[in-house]
């Protein structure tokens, strides 16, 4: 089945143009089609001479979607806020199945990716492919449908040669091959795509079973590169003996087997995609502990893996399967543009450069120089921490030098004459002890200081170890002079310095800095700063008066010749970012602190880890509490001033209406009593005596009475 013949001499060269590529957003299907755009249709079937392989290995990693005659490609999206990535001309998801058959349809080449951590994309891989084998007979031209499966479907396969477990697998052993029992499902859809794919002139079907996958960001291996780069950790785990052998591929050569794959239609129909090596777990691990971390491993249980929050299930299965294989059809038939073909632990240094680069990990290398008190280490010790890069003071170098220097020595008497590695060990503890008593002895001379020599070795050693090749540095203070940065910086010349001055000399760009800061002020504002230090902070420390002024003098004198430290960095073209913070007037530096993190960009690292993104979270949200606390303490305190006012105010308006009204009440009494008066005299004498009658005889109109009575008895008329 998978050896049906495919298309004559003149059917090879197939000149597709439109890819689909499943999850996009994934690591191995997003370097696939970033591979794929700046392929152009048919390349790999002309003959590839050593300097088009550089040329092209190194397009066809960095740049996006290529010029004329390459691939288009378009593709789904397994989460629908990912990136539009910018190689692709067009991006799908969420889509029903009739959707996806009709951009389906429209393709030349479907690649579905099974290597992923979605599992449904097995499911929809098999359901691509019979839609697409029910549909044939609607196909203008041929199709070319290729899964991407895993060399995890022949994990439990029997050796071939009982007595000699070293034969390797190879394509023409697929019959035999026997899955991993987490990856039935895989091999399950291996089967039903071949079995679809016997339509030669219309239908073509593939499958291109891949080793581990490593290359560009770091695939699964990333968990190993991320450890070793933090330093956190004094050894990288190897789960098991790991003695087992990993099959594996750098991911812009499996990108370059599907190109071949897609160009040649090859008449075998199931690949092997792995490079030549035979690299054990041990293997990787310890390479990458030695380039970029600690340098040693540790050897754990395997189940101590899943306590790996970054490592899946599947994951976990690629890390410890044990399995010899050989892509023979793959070195004798194609032409690939191999950027790992002798595997990772020979190319490690174009790997690490290339995850380095594609996850920004570059480090970020500081010095700040200026007089005491200037604020030098406490505006160190804020980008330290902004940057996560590691503050480097030379009483620290040196003593954490003669410490590592004694603890070698104290090494011999503890370790006594073992033979493991003995003769290496007892040229170390030599040299050790000769380094030692030269420093000891040079420190009694110079009254406890130490001549040039021996701190710029120090200094080196530091700067050239592994944290601050990965993160970075900030150096504090130093160097102090022209001739300490030419020692320190310089790559080892024996030409004569009298012709090295004034010339352009090699650096050592491995520790050189990136940035040079000279902080500044006057004389009368440092002495300022330091006077107004408290005490508890200037005992033990060079701030005493006499000690910082010797110390200030000493800075305006080195600083005054035409080779000066910041003369030295602007002759190598790093040009020093002056700060004059006695003109900032911020006693804490926040201002130069923010005029150098403008300077200097965004940091070059993982980013904020989960603990740190809780952390934040958290922060975020008791100051996002507190915000709201405050504005609802503004809130009341205003509601109740207003209330309180209005209170007030009520009060105020009641008091004096009581005293209107007071008033009025004064002032109609005070109206009232001439016309009382006229009253009692005149009119009620009269009126009472006529009321009296009237209720004495009870007329019938009693008003009628009335008034005929005070009219005959008006005092006026009697």
């Amino acid at each position: 089945m998978a050896e049906e013949e495919g298309p004559g001499p003149a059917e090879k060269v197939l000149r597709v143009q439109r890819v689909f590529i499943s999850v996009l957003d994934s690591y191995s299907s997003g370097n696939l089609g970033k591979y794929l755009a700046n392929c152009v249709a048919g390349a790999s079937l002309e003959e590839i001479t050593e300097e088009e392989e550089e040329d092209e290995t190194k397009s066809a990693a960095q740049e996006g979607r290529g010029k004329e005659g390459t691939f288009q490609i378009v593709g789904t999206l397994a989460k629908p806020d990912s990136p539009h990535p910018n190689f692709a001309v067009e991006t799908y998801s969420n889509l029903s199945r009739e959707e996806l058959l009709m951009h389906l349809m429209e393709c030349d080449v479907i690649i579905y990716n099974i290597t992923t951590e979605h599992a449904q994309q097995v499911e929809e891989a098999i359901w691509a492919a019979s839609a697409l084998n029910e549909e044939i007979k609607h196909f203008e031209k041929r199709k070319l449908f290729i899964l991407l499966s895993t060399v995890m479907t022949w994990a439990q396969s029997k050796p071939l040669d009982p007595d000699d477990t070293e034969v390797p697998f190879t394509e023409e052993d697929y019959r035999r091959r026997k899955p991993h029992p987490n990856f039935v499902d895989h091999i399950n859809a291996e089967k039903m795509v071949l079995k679809f794919g016997k339509h030669a002139k219309k239908f073509v079907t593939y499958i291109v079973a891949s080793g581990l996958q490593y290359g560009v960001e770091g695939g699964i291996l990333h968990t190993f590169f991320k450890l070793a780069w933090m330093g956190e950790t004094p050894a990288l785990p190897v789960f098991g003996d790991g003695m087992n052998i990993i099959p594996a591929i750098h991911i812009l050569d499996l990108a370059g087997v599907i190109q071949n794959v897609i160009d040649h239609v090859p008449k075998f129909h199931y690949l092997v995609a792995v490079d030549e090596s035979v690299h054990t777990l041990e293997d990787l691990v310890k390479c990458i502990s030695k380039h970029t971390g600690p340098g040693k491993i540790q050897k754990v249980p395997k189940e101590n893996a899943f306590l790996t929050k970054e490592l899946t299930q599947e994951h976990i299965d690629h890390l410890l399967v044990n399995l010899r294989m050989e892509a023979l059809f793959v070195k004798e038939n194609f032409n690939i543009r191999w950027v790992a073909q002798t595997g990772f632990v020979e190319n490690i240094n174009s790997i690490l450069k290339e995850y380095k680069l594609s996850r920004g990990l570059m480090p970020i290398k500081i010095c700040i120089l200026g007089p005491p008190a200037v604020g030098k280490s406490s505006i160190a010790e804020e980008l330290a921490k902004h940057y996560k890069l590691h503050h480097i003071k030379l009483k620290d170098v040196v003593s954490e030098a003669i410490a590592k220097l004694e603890s070698i020595v104290a090494l011999k008497d503890t370790t006594g004459e073992e033979e493991v590695e003995e003769e290496e060990q007892e040229e170390n503890v030599e040299e050790a002890q000769e380094l030692l008593e030269g420093i000891k002895e040079n420190m009694e001379q110079n009254a406890g200081r130490l001549e040039d020599q021996y701190i710029i070795r120090f200094m080196k050693e530091k700067l050239k170890s592994m944290p601050c090749r990965n993160q970075g540095y900030i150096l504090d203070g130093y160097p102090k002079t022209y001739d300490q940065a030419k020692e320190l910086f310089n790559q080892e010349d024996d030409e004569d310095d009298d012709e090295m001055r004034g010339k352009m000399f090699p650096i050592n760009e491995l520790i050189t800095p990136e940035f040079v800061c000279g902080l500044d002020a006057s004389d009368e504002f440092l002495k300022e700063r330091v006077i107004n230090l408290p005490e508890s902070v200037v005992a033990g420390t060079h701030y005493s008066q006499d000690r910082f002024l010797r110390a200030l003098s000493n800075y305006r004198d080195i600083n005054t010749d035409d080779e000066t430290v910041f003369n030295y960095f602007d002759e190598i073209e790093v040009h020093p970012i002056y700060i004059d913070v006695g003109k900032l007037e911020d006693a804490q530096n926040r201002l130069a602190i923010k005029k150098l993190i403008k300077e200097i960009g965004e940091p070059r690292n993982y980013g904020l880890t989960e603990e740190e993104k809780a952390e934040e979270e958290k922060r975020r949200a008791e100051e996002c509490l507190a915000r709201e606390a405050a504005k609802q303490a503004e809130y009341e305190h205003k509601e109740a001033t207003e209330t309180a006012e209005r209170i007030a105010r009520w009060e105020e308006w009641s008091q004096r209406l009581e005293e209107v009204k007071r008033q009025e009440r004064e002032l109609l009494e005070a109206q009232s009593v001439p016309l009382r008066n006229y009253l009692m005299t005149y009119v009620m004498p009269t009126l009472m005596q006529g009321l009296n009658e009237c209720c004495k005889l009870r007329p019938d109109d009693p008003i009628d009475f009335l008034a005929e009575y005070l009219f005959k008895n008006n005092p006026e008329m009697q």
